[in-house]
């Protein structure tokens, strides 16, 4: 269960959506947050590993490099 405040503009656009397209404002949310999810996963994970497999350099090693 999860109940959520939103902003007056959001929720007249989801109002207007629901209208529009006959399907509760409860789906619409339900199919927005499960697609929005699986971009963060797919987001959060990759960045998760690229920082796995990433050797770092120390600051002074890149401006030594750079002749700053």
């Amino acid at each position: 269960m999860l109940a959520i405040r939103l902003p007056e503009s959001i929720e007249e656009r989801l109002n207007n959506l629901a209208a529009e397209t006959g399907r509760t404002k409860t789906a619409l949310a339900r199919e927005a947050i499960a697609e929005y999810i699986d971009d963060l996963e797919d987001y959060y994970l990759a960045e998760a590993r690229a920082r796995r497999n990433r050797k770092t350099i120390p600051l002074a090693e890149v401006e030594k490099k750079l002749g700053l």
